[in-house]
């Protein structure tokens, strides 16, 4: 109780003593300095370094009114302050506000401020600055923490940025001018989907094409013969810097009248689909209105398709060879389309050869070049079981899989979505063969390896020689692996492992993988993704051991490698053409690219002679 009791003493005397001290002391006792007054947007008794900043959003014709009217009336309100001087007019013409990108004059502006080369900056209107509140408003106060500040005035408000209540006003108007530039983004993506629901295409000034009077596009014969000869130059196997190099010499000129070619311009012309007739729409979209960065079109909007919209220049399938070969040429591989690659006979009938250099393919060609060889045969047979006097009845058996039992010594495959990797057990299977061919059972999910010659077709090296001992070597997978990994069903953000079997008959050696069978290493999202990994495995693993004792290597059209007489194991591949495009032949390319060329040349020489 007397704790309790001193307590409250103690705090009432410390009330007393703060009270006492903030009664404060008599005003007559204090000198007061006055501060120095602050010149306001209409003083004019201390001289002002002015600047004027104004802008127009497009660079249209009508505008241009609007940007001297800006100029004339600005020029006329510094001219009546005596003590104001013009330091610049600042003027960005056809740019957006809802950014900066391309805003160079706004750009010069804040660095002469920085400079110190300004005191005040005029402008029309908080949309006129900016149409962006983080824009707007950051550069305000970067200019108000200057020393001396410098202020801003917006006429159509009547706000000046200095005065010490403008800033939540500014806040207020900067967000509707923004929100107002996301109405009209929102209304014009909406006017260009009606308009795209339709059939109304954009219709942009193309070479190879004029616009007819109701601007749908006609074919101008003199530029087609540039376009023609560009898609049979790359057919034939020309590159895209090599063709400019050529059309730079026949002085071919572009669509915007320049004689000089740029490799990136023959690979628009390769990839613009009007060529073959028809039309893409919406192949970019904006997603932001604020930075206006446009995207590639992956699925994200409505995409609109018209074949036959105008008469092409190119034939439909020499195009759509075009653009296959285009997405492989960034793995590498020149010439002309491939074929998948199909065991027709053999222990391996039905495999496929992967192409290791080709990115071309999709998993359904890999079900058509397999099941090729197999016109009256199935796999999804049940398979019958009899069991003879004498024998063991197995049924109701499952051979364990490999993954619980101990690693060492283990065939193994590493798949991730960039390469693939066998180990030091697996290439020693094969020790006199640093090159291997890789084969796909579609259907059944089985890798097989097969030992070749290094100019075989689709040979990879998977083993060098190091300080004389046959170490693995990683193969690149880029170009095929997406397509392996989707006819799989796996996810290309994870790894995968595979335990392989190695197979022998007489001098025959082949390694199986079985792909259904796979363990799968995935990043920790928890931690380092780089050093952590999560194992796991297919949930139809929690169930069973492994595979039912007979549908092991016996399930119907599993290659039956402990059962068979006569392997024949390196049967040659037969072709399997997966494109099924009427292409222009090679004989028929050489000859329209010579009368092409000399066409172009005697136009060159009638011109001189002209």
């Amino acid at each position: 109780m007397i704790d309790n009791s001193k307590r409250e003493i103690d705090a009432s005397e410390q009330k007393r003593r703060i009270r006492e001290r903030y009664k404060g002391i008599d005003i007559s006792e204090l000198d007061i300095i006055p501060a120095l007054p602050q010149a306001g947007f209409y003083d004019d008794s201390s001289l002002k370094r002015v600047a004027v900043y104004a802008r127009v959003s497009t660079d249209d014709l009508n505008q241009t009114s609007s940007y001297e009217l800006q100029r004339n009336h600005y020029q006329d309100i510094i001219a009546q302050h005596q003590n104001w001087k013009l330091v610049d007019i600042y003027a960005d013409e056809g740019i957006s506000g809802t950014s900066l990108a391309h805003r160079d004059e706004f750009k010069r502006m804040m660095n002469d401020c920085d400079a110190g080369k300004i005191d005040l900056i005029l402008t029309k209107s908080v949309s006129r600055f900016a149409r962006n509140v983080l824009i707007s408003i950051g550069c305000i106060r970067k200019l108000k923490e200057r020393n001396p500040p410098i202020g801003i005035f917006f006429e159509s408000e009547n706000i000046y940025s200095l005065n010490s209540n403008s800033e939540m006003s500014l806040s207020f108007i900067a967000t509707l001018a923004q929100e107002e530039s996301h109405n009209k983004s929102d209304i014009m993506n909406a006017s260009i989907e009606m308009r795209f629901r339709r059939g109304i295409f954009l219709t942009p000034v193309l070479l190879g094409y004029d616009h007819d009077e109701d601007g749908s596009l006609i074919v101008n014969e003199n530029e087609a013969s540039t376009v023609r000869l560009i898609f049979f130059m790359y057919l034939y196997g020309y590159t895209c810097n090599q063709i400019a190099e050529i059309l730079t010499r026949l002085k071919r000129t572009t669509k915007k009248g320049s004689s000089t070619w740029a490799a990136s311009s023959i690979l628009q012309i390769l990839q613009n689909e009007r060529y073959c007739g028809d039309v893409l729409a919406r192949k970019t979209y904006t997603p932001n209105y604020l930075d206006h960065k446009s995207r590639k079109n992956d699925r994200a909007r409505n995409q609109y398709r018209r074949q036959n919209n105008h008469e092409a220049i190119i034939e439909r399938d020499d195009f759509f060879a075009v653009q296959k070969l285009i997405r492989n040429a960034r793995f590498g591989s020149r010439g002309l389309l491939p074929k998948l690659q199909v065991v027709p006979n053999g222990i391996l009938k039905g495999f496929v050869s992967i192409n290791p250099r080709w990115a071309g393919f999709k998993p359904e060609d890999y079900y058509d070049a397999s099941n090729s060889v197999f016109p009256d045969e199935a796999f999804s047979e049940i398979l019958q079981i009899e069991v003879h006097s004498g024998e063991f009845d197995y049924r109701g058996y499952e051979v364990a899989r490999a993954q619980f039992f101990s690693m060492s010594n283990r065939i193994t495959a590493a798949f991730s979505s960039k390469n693939i990797y066998f180990n030091s057990e697996a290439v020693r299977k094969l020790p006199e063969n640093n090159f291997v061919e890789m084969l796909i059972h579609p259907s059944l999910k089985l890798l097989a390896i097969r030992p070749v010659r290094p100019n075989s077709k689709n040979s990879v090296q998977w083993s060098k020689k190091k300080k004389g001992t046959i170490v693995p070597r990683d193969i690149s997978g880029a170009s095929f692996l997406p397509c392996i990994f989707s006819l799989l069903g796996w996810n290309e953000k994870n790894k995968y492992k595979l335990i392989g079997i190695k197979k022998q008959r007489e001098n025959e050696t082949l390694l199986i993988y079985d792909l259904c069978e796979a363990e799968v290493h995935m990043a920790d999202p928890s931690d380092n993704p780089t050093d952590n990994e999560i194992v796991g495995y297919p949930k139809a693993w929690g169930d069973t051991f492994g595979q039912e004792f007979y549908n092991h290597d016996t399930a119907p059209g599993r290659p039956k490698f402990d059962l068979e007489n006569v392997w024949n194991s390196d049967n040659p591949t037969a072709p399997f053409d997966v494109h099924k495009l009427n292409l222009t032949s090679r004989t028929e390319l050489e000859n329209n690219i010579r009368r092409l060329i000399s066409d172009m040349e005697k136009e060159n020489t009638n011109e001189s002679d002209a």
